[in-house]
């Protein structure tokens, strides 16, 4: 079941204290403590801009979430710690409910080797441009891109 204020008319922010007041009631501890932890950091980004998070901003703030997350996965596996590793993934599918839907690999080395053949023929050394190009074009469609697969896609494709 997916909820989220990417199916909503409302904003991430409000949409997460909704889902909060839900799962208050339903008593579903783990979506409740996300949910607490999304709302936070939302409220410290708006904090720090000292303004309203449009909606590009939130969504950033729960991207960088998910990373956080990822990488935490990463160190309780290397740990042996299965069950924490569990409950970030429970996590992360929490937080993805409320940002548009993951681009594919797919798509992604589409528009990456797009964004090659728009450049000419770059080389290794143009990396970080290739990379900048690529990035700005997924990014114009709205979907959500992971930087760390867009980069294993361009040094494939650039031959490195």
């Amino acid at each position: 079941m997916r909820f989220g204020a990417y199916n909503s008319g409302m904003g991430i922010p409000e949409q997460v204290q909704k889902d909060m007041v839900q799962a208050m009631r339903s008593r579903d501890e783990l979506r409740l403590s996300c949910l607490r932890m999304m709302k936070s950091a939302l409220k410290n980004k708006e904090i720090e801009k000292r303004a309203p998070l449009e909606e590009k901003e939130a969504q950033q703030v729960l991207s960088t979430l998910i990373k956080q997350r990822r990488d935490s996965i990463e160190q309780f596996q290397k740990g042996g710690r299965q069950e924490l590793a569990d409950k970030e993934a429970s996590e992360i599918k929490v937080i993805e409910a409320y940002l548009p839907k993951a681009m594919g690999e797919e798509e992604i080395t589409n528009a990456v080797k797009a964004t090659i053949a728009e450049m000419g023929s770059p080389t290794m050394k143009d990396m970080g441009t290739v990379m900048k190009n690529a990035m700005a074009k997924l990014q114009a469609t709205g979907a959500r891109v992971e930087g760390k697969l867009v980069s294993e896609i361009v040094k494939k494709q650039l031959g490195g």
